[in-house]
């Protein structure tokens, strides 16, 4: 089984060791003939950032850059799971305490500021752990 997921790009720009890589993601059928006259096909573009040795590369160069899956397990977790679970268990310890739904659900919201501060303090640590390489 393959243990990484991988996207072609091209470079955007180079900034040092700091390589800006823009992807085209596409639906399935966005490369039908019809695709143009048809609402379910979508192109979304994204860019990566990729920490690398820039020798050997130029900007407009295609590339594939990968990642592990268990590093796209860990920024889902800590993007949507971890989210998730300080909402539900926020508002339903609050809604067992007998506060209204206005305040279970301020106090909810609440809760996440200190996890996005806390996750802004530790984004360079986390960028060390969910990266993406150049293969």
């Amino acid at each position: 089984m393959n243990n990484k997921i991988k996207h072609t790009g091209f470079i955007e720009s180079i900034d040092g060791h700091h390589l800006t890589v823009k992807i085209l993601q596409t639906s399935a059928c966005a490369s039908c003939k019809v695709a143009s006259r048809c609402n379910a096909s979508e192109t979304k573009e994204k860019r990566v950032d990729v920490y690398a040795d820039p020798t050997g590369f130029e900007v407009g160069q295609q590339v594939v850059v990968s990642t592990t899956m268990n590093a796209a397990r860990q920024a889902l977790l800590m993007g949507f799971g971890l989210p998730l679970i300080i909402l539900l268990s926020m508002i339903v310890g609050v809604k067992l305490t007998g506060h209204s739904d206005e305040a279970a659900c301020l106090t909810a919201i609440a809760a996440l500021v200190p996890y996005y501060l806390l996750i802004g303090l530790l984004r360079q640590k986390i960028a060390q752990r969910i990266s993406f390489q150049i293969e």
